[in-house]
């Protein structure tokens, strides 16, 4: 009898209250307050300017950039652990995973790059190139910088 009376009173019984929730707020973050940055000797070649977007959070694992690419600029060989997703917002460019030909890339185009695929992107030997670079972190990295593209790897030869 004891067990049907507990059942009856568990069905009887408020759910429990769940535990509160921290509140989230939008946010905003104003284009005078990011700081542009060169791109580093050491990733990329030539002129390159990188204005991080947003990083990620507690919340997320994303982060984007919009890098922008003056003529023959370009970066180094590298991957990123969980792909990369490009969106070209100015100019021609160019791209090439390891082992592929060099492909061009106009406004517009987006570009999806799979964990782990070596591969660099850059401006053309005559026209810039912009792009969104977004990608999420693993294990907090979100890219393996390699060795610099090659002239002749640049130019296609």
């Amino acid at each position: 009898m004891k067990p049907l009376v507990i059942a009856l009173a568990l069905l009887h019984a408020s759910p429990p209250t769940p535990p509160e929730k921290k509140a989230m707020n939008l946010v905003i973050t104003c284009a005078a307050s990011r700081q542009t940055s060169k791109g580093l000797p050491a990733n990329f070649t030539g002129a390159v300017t990188i204005e991080p977007l947003f990083a990620s959070t507690p919340q997320t694992r994303a982060a984007g950039a919009l890098v922008t690419f003056e003529p023959k600029a370009r970066s180094a060989w590298h991957s990123h652990p969980a792909g990369q997703t490009l969106i070209v917002t100015e100019g021609t460019g160019w791209v090439q995973e390891w082992g592929g030909a060099r492909q061009e890339i106009k406004a517009g185009d987006v570009i999806w790059t799979p964990p782990g695929v070596k591969h660099w992107h850059g401006a053309t030997a005559d026209q810039s190139m912009a792009h969104l670079a977004l990608q999420e972190h693993v294990e907090g990295k979100v890219v393996e910088w390699m060795e610099h593209v090659t002239d002749a790897q640049y130019l296609g030869r």
